[in-house]
Parts: C-alpha cells; sequence; structure tokens
C-alpha cells in the first residue's frame, strides 16, 4: 500500500528551528522526524512512501535516498510551485493506483493505521479522515458525523457558542484516488477548504475515524518541546535508539560523563557526548551528538541538538539549542526560548520568554537580559 506525505511547508511557526531545515527533517529525540514516520509506516504495512516537497526539497533526497536503509521505497516529487495540501496529491496522481495514506508531515501520532484501513474498507468509503477529541476546538477545523461515522459537515474554526463536537481533523486520511477527479490540475488546492467541501457536496461516502491515539501538531515551539517530554515520559509510542546505562538514562554510542556529574532521567544521550564534572542534567531532556555539557552547568526539560555546547555554570530550562550552537558560562535560557543554529550566546546573558534567536547570531558577554 502507498501513503503521500505532505512536507512542503516553510515550517515559519518553528522559526528559527526552520531556517536551515525543513519541519519534518528536525530531530526529535535525535532522529529526523521523517525518518519516524517512514519507519512508523513500513511497521504498519506500508510499503511505498511519495514525499510531495517544496521547501528545501535537497536535504530530503540527501537524507533519505530511495528509503533502502528504513526499508520503505520512497519517491521524492518536488512540486514547481507550493499547491496546497489537495493539489500536491493531485501533482502526484498519476502515481497512485489503489487506496492511499495521506499524512501531514508534521503530525505525531501513534494511530493504528491497520484499523483505520479496515474501517474504511468494511464502510466501502471514499475517504476517511481521522478525527482526535481536543480540548478546545475553536482554533480547529471540527468535523460533524452521524452516528454511523459519516460526515455531514466541517465547521472551520467556530466561534464557542458555535461548537457542537470537540472532533478536528487530525491530519490523517485515507483516500480513494478517483475523488482527485474534483481537483483542479497545476493549481492551489486545499484538502479543508476544497476538496473534502466538494466531495461532501457531490455525495461521496466519507467518514471520520474517531481514535484516541496520542496526537500533537510538532509545528510550534512549545509543541515540539512538550512531544519530548510525552516521548520520554511514555506517553506515546516512540522506539528512541540507545541502551540504558543507568535508570531512564539511554546513550546511543560512546559518551564521556565525569564522576560528579548527575543525570536524573529520563534522558536520552547521543553519541559522543560528554558531561563534566559538577553538571546536573534532569529530564525530561535530550541530548544530541557530539555536545558538551560543561562543569557546574544546570540543564532541565531541554532539546539540544548536535554539538552544542553548554558553558561552565550556565543554566538552560524547558528551551532548545541548535546545531552547533554554543552558550557561555553562566548564561541562562528559559521559558520557551528557541536558539538557533551556529549561536553563540555570550557569558552571562539572561534569554527567557519565548525569545528566538536567528542562526548565527553572535550575542556578546552581558548584552540580553529579560
Amino acid at each position: 500500500m502507498k501513503a503521500v506525505i505532505l512536507v512542503g511547508g516553510l515550517g515559519t511557526r518553528l522559526r528559527p528551528l526552520t531556517c536551515n531545515t525543513p519541519k519534518p527533517m528536525i530531530p526529535l529525540v535525535n532522529q529526523p522526524f521523517i525518518e519516524h514516520m517512514l519507519e512508523n509506516l513500513r511497521d504498519q504495512g506500508i510499503t511505498e512512501a511519495i514525499l510531495a516537497v517544496q521547501y528545501l526539497a535537497e536535504r530530503f533526497r540527501e537524507a533519505l535516498g530511495d528509503g533502502s536503509r528504513l526499508g520503505i521505497k520512497v519517491h521524492i516529487v518536488e512540486e514547481p510551485e507550493p499547491r496546497g495540501t489537495a493539489g500536491a496529491v493531485k501533482n502526484v496522481e498519476h502515481m497512485l493506483d489503489g487506496p492511499t495514506f495521506v499524512f501531514n508531515g508534521d503530525v505525531m501520532t501513534d494511530l493504528d493505521l491497520r484499523a483505520m484501513y479496515a474501517f474504511h474498507q468494511e464502510r466501502q468509503s471514499k475517504l476517511t479522515i481521522a478525527l482526535t477529541p481536543v480540548e478546545d476546538p475553536t482554533a480547529f477545523g471540527l468535523v460533524e458525523t452521524n452516528p454511523d461515522g459519516r460526515i455531514r459537515r466541517f465547521l472551520e474554526k467556530p466561534r464557542p457558542e458555535d461548537v457542537t463536537t470537540n472532533m478536528i481533523n487530525a491530519g490523517t486520511y485515507i483516500m480513494e484516488p478517483e475523488l482527485l477527479r474534483y481537483a483542479p490540475a497545476n493549481e492551489f488546492y486545499m484538502f479543508e477548504r476544497g476538496l473534502f467541501p466538494t466531495v461532501l457536496e457531490k455525495g461521496d461516502l466519507m467518514f471520520g475515524y474517531p481514535s484516541k491515539a496520542y496526537w500533537t501538531d510538532i509545528g510550534k515551539p512549545q509543541a515540539y518541546i512538550d512531544v519530548h517530554h510525552d516521548i520520554l515520559m511514555g506517553k506515546v509510542r516512540y522506539g528512541f535508539r540507545g541502551n540504558e546505562i543507568a535508570d531512564e538514562v539511554w546513550a546511543e554510542g560512546e559518551v564521556q560523563i565525569a564522576p560528579t556529574a548527575q543525570i536524573h532521567g529520563p534522558v536520552v544521550l547521543g553519541p559522543n557526548v560528554i558531561v563534566k564534572d559538577g553538571a546536573v542534567i534532569t529530564g525530561p531532556a535530550v541530548i544530541g551528538a557530539n555536545c558538551v555539557i560543561g562543569e557546574q552547568a544546570r540543564l532541565e526539560d531541554v532539546v539540544l541538538w548536535d554539538g552544542a555546547e553548554v558553558g561552565e555554570g550556565a543554566e538552560i530550562e524547558w528551551s532548545v539549542i541548535g546545531r552547533g550552537s554554543k552558550v557561555g558560562a553562566k548564561a541562562r535560557i528559559s521559558d520557551g526560548a528557541i536558539i538557533g543554529d551556529s549561536c553563540t550566546i555570550g557569558a552571562e546573558n539572561h534569554l527567557t520568554k519565548h525569545i528566538r534567536i536567528w542562526p548565527g547570531t553572535q550575542l556578546n558577554d552581558k548584552s540580553i537580559t529579560f
């Protein structure tokens, strides 16, 4: 069975992390998210994946190739210009020959795809949309269904008084390719405001598949940090790499941990990590390959990308440090701060309150305090 994965977005909400890296390629527990997604599809019986790419397309080619390394056949199809969600699938229509899964490339879920496919087949559905409950549905598109699951209405970002259900579109679909006859060729066209309402109007069988599986959109900084928390705390099925070297501490290769350093799990350490004397890492935390944690540094609820360095006595909490960035001695970074790639944060800077630092930024010592 085939799947189309929509990975053409710019990832603007997640900048500066996506300035150099496409959103589906950002690391999740030290593995590019798209790799995890492809491995999950492979394990659930999908043999072929078509990636509809646009932004930084070469990064996908370099990382994934033909998919043989991951055990799933991968086709990377670059759009000449942004086509929208349904337009991207229309662009690869010639490659589809039967029921096809479609996935948003920024959704983390442990949805049972085999069960969803059985639901689709049993109802002879032409289009099945995975639905998930949320506490506040006003920020999403609601999907109303009949008792048998057949979709009867879409309601986009309703006012609180208009809410009739808490079930929203979870960004996973099964569709019969024949429905693409409703989609215009070579045009920008969306599922949510184009194809779905059209299919409903035409009367084709369309069902909602309700699921309580884990679901989150990783495309916002807070969600990106929180999904690491959920993975390490066991709230979602996610097979991360590494051997357990201490209670809830996993290492993906050789690491150097000083005798007086403390690591309180859950923590994942990439290969060649160095943790110096007196440093304390408190999980949930993920430390990328070749990171160096200086003496007396304090880290809690953090994500460090490969090659990051943390200076002596620095404190980092609930923040992300980009690839190859350096945090100076006694600097303090907290409250959802996002530091892009290859930055230098000088000593004793205080960065907090969701501040975002763009790639390559050089901050002199003591230059910013929030």
